[in-house]
């Protein structure tokens, strides 16, 4: 019986949308008021979902208190409060739109959690605004 576990977590970061291959012109018609060379924040919410099997043992299918924690020593240590164009490796030469980041935060948990689960990441730009990856 597989079923699915949600944990959510909240950080704050600024960014700015911008590819250094275009021109000023380009890269406000494309990005608007989030091109902004001063930057502009957002705070997020994410969700990480997990599925899999409940082990027999514990009742859990992982155990939250251990996915909390690792969510915040591995995603919300590096990018809560940060500018993520400035602040953070990952998006040092990654434009960090909501799905790059979605992508980003997967990819770092995903070494971390056994390839037995079923890992999702649903990531809140805004209240109306939101990636889910993988989709």
């Amino acid at each position: 019986m597989r079923i699915s576990v949600f944990r959510k977590e909240h950080f704050n970061a600024a960014h700015r949308l911008h590819n250094a291959e275009w021109d000023e012109k380009t890269n406000n018609r494309v990005f608007g008021k989030c091109n902004n060379p001063n930057y502009h924040g957002h705070n997020y919410d994410l969700i990480v979902k997990l599925t899999g099997e409940i082990d027999p043992k514990t009742g859990y299918v992982y155990d939250m208190k251990v996915l909390s924690d690792l969510i915040k020593e591995k995603v919300l240590k590096k990018f809560d409060h940060k500018n993520l164009n400035l602040d953070t490796e990952e998006f040092k030469n990654l434009n960090p739109t909501a799905e790059n980041i979605a992508v980003v935060i997967y990819n770092i948990l995903r070494k971390e959690i056994d390839k037995a689960l079923d890992l999702k990441i649903k990531l809140y730009e805004t209240e109306r605004n939101f990636v889910e990856y993988p989709a």
